[in-house]
């Protein structure tokens, strides 16, 4: 965009594992239309390597057992796209992209239903009256109780909100294959492992693009005088 005559050649592929002093890509062109393009290309690039390496990690984690890992929709604003291909090439798997990729019933919906007297199954139940035969319908819990209303009322996915490891054990037991189950809420690379034992589906965080570490990545120049 800043100037079209600027060759640009990728060194290592997107995915790829660096080490210091790693040469990922290279430009030559202009030295003023490069330096015009160095500061945002170069934010791009350390934030959602950072994204990839984050998410990465948390695979390497759960290595062995069937389940999948996944961002939320706590995206950085106008970045949403960039940082779910960051979590693709991390090894890891897209949630929703937006609302309309499927019902997710959280705690504040059911807060607001609970007011009109309507319970978890009830929530479930009008969900599914109204989306599309396509939309999957998921629903949030917080406890046993809400779980057993949520699978009898024939949720397709339950998200266990910050249970521990033993409760999402107990979980998987109680919904014996009859729902997917996604755990989420303060899982840390340090438990992930644990949370994965437990047999969920899917192990979801919005640390992956909220709170991840940005990768050092500098430009240097050499010229060549023409």
């Amino acid at each position: 965009r800043v100037d079209p005559s600027i060759v640009f050649t990728q060194r290592m592929p997107d995915g790829a594992a660096v080490k210091e002093r790693d040469v990922i890509a290279e430009f030559s062109g202009s030295a003023r239309n490069i330096l015009r393009a160095e500061r945002l290309a170069l934010n791009y690039v350390q934030r959602l390597s950072g994204v990839a390496t984050l998410v990465a990690q948390f695979v390497e984690a759960v290595r062995g057992f069937p389940v999948r890992v996944t961002e939320t929709r706590k995206t950085t604003p106008g970045l949403r796209s960039l940082e779910k291909y960051a979590v693709r090439v991390g090894g890891g798997h897209n949630h929703r992209q937006n609302l309309a990729d499927g019902v997710l019933i959280k705690d504040n919906h059911l807060e607001a239903l609970a007011l009109a007297g309507f319970g978890v199954g009830d929530a479930v139940r009008m969900a599914r009256a109204r989306a599309p035969h396509t939309v999957q319908i998921e629903v949030e819990v917080e406890s046993f109780d809400q779980l057993d209303e949520a699978v009898e009322a024939g949720a397709d996915w339950i998200l266990l909100d910050n249970m521990s490891p033993a409760m999402m054990a107990e979980a998987v037991k109680r919904v014996a294959g009859r729902a997917k189950l996604e755990a989420s809420g303060g899982i840390t690379l340090e438990t992930a492992r644990a949370v994965a034992e437990s047999g969920v589906n899917l192990i979801s965080s919005g640390s992956f693009t909220h709170s991840y570490k940005a990768l050092d990545i500098s430009l240097e120049l050499s010229y060549r005088v023409q």
